[in-house]
């Protein structure tokens, strides 16, 4: 009776703690947060003194670029996996509270976080530990491609074949799935902070000119493209001019960002290629006939499916919001928590 008394009043979460995005599923609510993984910090006195967080998400997003000298706005997850421990930890602490608010009898939460598959032994530990010091009474960590499948709809548990594509800020994940596991899945550093990173490169080789990362990410969701497309579309950028130091502006097209965006995208045709190579026959003859489907962020660039179509034959689907896909699936996957029993869909240090 007090256990069921205690899920009553406990709000477990389910998190997708991305390099880019920070989502919470909340049980019984949904998605109650989406938030850059973002946070200011103020430092008072120099290099060893005193740190306090100013601001996380949205609010610290804001920050990137535009701070002074003693306020850092600081992307805590690299790659998909921590890279300042301690900022994580209350990067996340602040974002329970937003969703959670402490009340009488609640007890502390449940979290289910989403991994890359490519992460090691030690960087899941930090990922786990970092949720339970931040106020968490249970975790389980739960693997991106699995939490992608979940949330796309696809039929993870039936012995059947079917491939997730998430292509989120830090990592490029892929995955084939049957039967509640993950039968091959591989794990590349390429995502849209590389794409990002493509232009800022592109710009300043072939302009001279020196943009930041949110123009950068403006330029990719506003005329990005993996396929050459019909239209061609322009955009005026302002930068600054590394020759002169002054600020201009300039008129950049669809087609030189397509250029930019080859090398990184050559890395995720590769990644999936390498996949349907490992997959054994009988499931990939189930890819063949269905299809791989496409999440993430990354997977909202424009004509991307069509571009793994031409590559590999395939039919390609994208989900229905790949944005929020892997939050979704590690929600319906903390709802099974109590009756997984094998624990297959769950990942284990």
């Amino acid at each position: 009776m007090f256990g069921s008394l205690s899920n009553y009043f406990s709000n477990d979460l389910a998190i997708d703690l991305g390099t880019a995005n920070t989502l919470i599923w909340v049980s019984g609510k949904g998605i109650v947060l989406d938030e850059p993984s973002v946070v200011a910090i103020q430092q008072e006195g120099g290099t060893g003194g005193k740190k306090t967080i100013l601001a996380v998400g949205l609010e610290a997003k804001k920050m990137l670029g535009r701070t002074p000298g003693s306020i850092r706005a600081i992307r805590p997850m690299k790659d998909g996996v921590i890279a300042d421990f301690t900022v994580t930890e209350q990067m996340l602490k602040q974002f329970i509270k937003k969703v959670n608010p402490s009340r009488l009898f609640s007890r502390s939460p449940r979290i289910v976080i989403c991994v890359p598959c490519g992460s090691t032994q030690v960087e899941r530990r930090a990922i786990k530990e970092s949720a339970l010091n931040a106020g968490a009474s249970k975790v389980e960590l739960i693997e991106e491609p699995m939490a992608a499948a979940i949330g796309a709809g696809l039929p993870v548990e039936e012995p059947t074949g079917s491939m997730v594509v998430d292509i989120g800020g830090g990592t490029t994940e892929v995955g084939v799935i049957s039967l509640g596991g993950i039968v091959y899945s591989s794990s590349v550093r390429v995502g849209g902070d590389k794409f990002d990173e493509a232009i800022i490169n592109y710009i300043r080789r072939n302009y001279g000119m020196l943009i930041g990362e949110t123009t950068a990410e403006e330029i990719k969701k506003r005329i990005g493209s993996a396929f050459p497309g019909a239209e061609v579309r322009e955009m005026e950028v302002k930068g600054r001019n590394l020759a002169e130091g002054i600020p201009r502006s300039f008129t950049i097209t669809s087609n030189e960002i397509l250029e930019a965006l080859t090398e990184p995208l050559n890395q995720i045709v590769s990644a999936v290629k390498s996949a349907l190579e490992q997959t054994p026959p009988e499931l990939g003859a189930d890819i063949a006939e269905k299809g791989m489907v496409l999440t993430g962020g990354g997977a909202l660039l424009r004509e991307l499916d069509r571009l793994l179509i031409e590559e590999t034959g395939l039919p390609v689907i994208v989900a229905e919001d790949p944005l929020t896909c892997v939050a979704r699936g590690s929600g319906r996957a903390l709802e099974k928590l109590d009756k997984v029993v094998s624990g297959s869909i769950f990942t284990y240090d």
